[in-house]
């Protein structure tokens, strides 16, 4: 080949990557053109999504696919943020060999876990012990299917047209239910990881988070229900839709509700001090003793991808979701806006985690039955009674003024409850003897209910057993049972 032969396929080959990145650079500013000033698109040219056949299909599976893969690339990277900041907060190094600063440790920890040995517990029931772990992992993966991410954007397409793109998969009118529903079936994945590996430490591990759902779930809907009431609409997108500016975030109109509802969310994902279901001092490692490798590893995304669900829920309900200063001028930047706000609140879950010892069980029963849920109560009556006061005046700031009465009220009523009067301060120990907890001593009203419930549920359970001894003892002489205790006697003295 001659040299002018090689010039001009050179300049040809330069001219085509010239054109493709000229192309390229024109179609990226229309596109951020659209994207951050959708009022320079002529609003005849835009296709709704939602009525066009095509779209209406295609933008589901793309957003799906997309979603789910941004999530676990959240759950990979938030193991990274939780072992960093608990190594900041203990004047520890953390993860910093594999890759630039230790980020794609990761990506080792999910190659050790795939090539990690998989064992299985001879009597495990093996269906049951194969499906818990799908159980716990899939409803954290779909609860965020109702929450949007941001504000309709318009996106540029191939075929030339410019799309009005939801961005998120459905924007359902019953989005609290379907949130309520969905975080309660995550549940049955712990219970029968814990009953079908046939361990005890296991099976008390998964009755744990059982107990622990029915406890929190109660106060957890009721907090959820402020928003509801204030709203008037149980779907996600008028939620976040109606706290378009930061004083309009419900968590200033009742903070007792927000306060509950992360308290609650702690205990659904059974994060520290809530983690009662896998107490390592009691129970080993809880409902997970008997998982290894990717079992165990689906678990553990299932927890920390729960933490990205609660909160995103959290911050839509509460703190405005995806709105903050720039995002009606901008909608492309409300996901970032919202990816912010978690971020926010797993530093605020490991915080705690790091500073807070685990609690007793008793004691995290105690908390959500005599605590959260009559505060959920009083935090719905609270709501309750400032719309109605605020409806029947038709001025706003009667609702204002009505909060914030409740509001002085709560925080002086929890100061006196809480404060302990000077005269009874003292630095002498208590004194363990006394204490019927220590030492088993079997007194009080509630030691009498017990047994008194437990003799009542006791008396089906003997009948029970009465009649299957004596169809036992039918079915083996064929005679009454009476009679059959009869007749060896006779048998022998005959053969006498």
């Amino acid at each position: 080949m001659s040299n002018t032969t090689k010039i001009v396929l050179g300049l040809v080959a330069a001219v085509v990557v010239g054109a493709v990145l000229v192309g390229g650079l024109l179609l990226t500013v229309r596109v951020l053109e659209i994207l951050f000033d959708p009022r320079a698109v002529d609003p005849a040219n835009v296709v709704v999504c939602r009525q066009d056949a095509t779209c209406s299909i295609v933008h589901p599976i793309i957003f799906g696919i997309v979603f789910v893969l941004v999530i676990l690339t959240g759950f990979a990277y938030t193991t990274l943020l939780e072992r960093k900041f608990i190594a900041w907060f203990q004047q520890r190094v953390g993860p910093n060999r594999v890759g630039p600063l230790g980020l794609l440790q990761p990506a080792a920890d999910a190659v050790k876990l795939i090539f990690k040995e998989d064992i299985i517990p001879e009597r495990a029931d093996k269906a049951v012990y194969y499906l818990a772990p799908m159980l716990k992992a899939i409803p954290v993966l779909i609860v965020l299917a109702v929450v949007p991410l941001g504000p309709d954007i318009l996106l540029p397409w191939f075929d030339g047209k410019v799309y009005q793109v939801p961005l998120g998969l459905a924007d359902v009118n019953v989005g609290i239910l379907y949130l309520l529903g969905v975080t309660s079936l995550a549940t049955y994945g712990i219970v029968l990881a814990g009953w079908s590996s046939n361990n005890k430490y296991a099976m008390l591990g998964g009755l744990r988070a059982s107990a622990q759902m029915i406890s929190y779930e109660l106060s957890l809907g009721l907090a959820m229900a402020v928003p509801v009431m204030i709203v008037g609409s149980m779907s996600l997108g008028d939620i976040i839709r109606a706290q378009t500016h930061i004083t309009d975030w419900l968590v200033f109109q009742n903070p007792l509700a927000a306060g509950i509802l992360i308290l609650t969310m702690f205990a659904e994902v059974s994060r520290a001090p809530f983690d009662l279901p896998e107490a390592e001092q009691e129970l080993t490692a809880g409902f997970m003793t008997e998982y290894s490798g990717m079992k165990f590893a689906m678990f553990m995304m299932a927890e920390y991808i729960g933490m990205i669900g609660v909160a995103v829920i959290v911050s839509s309900l509460y703190f405005g979701g995806y709105n903050l200063i720039l995002v009606d001028q901008a909608p492309i930047l409300a996901p970032l806006v919202l990816i912010g706000k978690v971020v926010l609140f797993l530093i605020f879950f490991i915080w705690v985690r790091a500073t807070l010892p685990r609690i007793r069980y008793d004691r995290l029963m105690a908390l959500g039955w005599k605590v959260l849920l009559p505060l959920a109560l009083l935090a719905v009556a609270w709501t309750g009674i400032a719309l109605v006061l605020g409806d029947m005046s038709s001025d706003p700031t009667v609702y204002t003024l009505v909060s914030g009465i409740f509001f002085v009220v709560v925080v002086g009523g929890g100061y006196l409850f809480l404060r302990e009067p000077s005269s009874e301060r003292s630095t002498q120990q208590p004194d363990l003897a006394e204490d019927p907890i220590i030492t088993g001593e079997r007194r009080g009203i509630g030691w009498i209910l017990l047994n008194l419930v437990g003799g009542l549920i006791a008396i089906p359970f003997l009948l029970v057993n009465g009649i299957i001894k004596a169809l036992e003892g039918i079915e083996a002489a064929g005679k009454p049972v009476n009679e059959t205790a009869i007749v060896p006697t006779d048998n022998k003295g005959a053969g006498d």
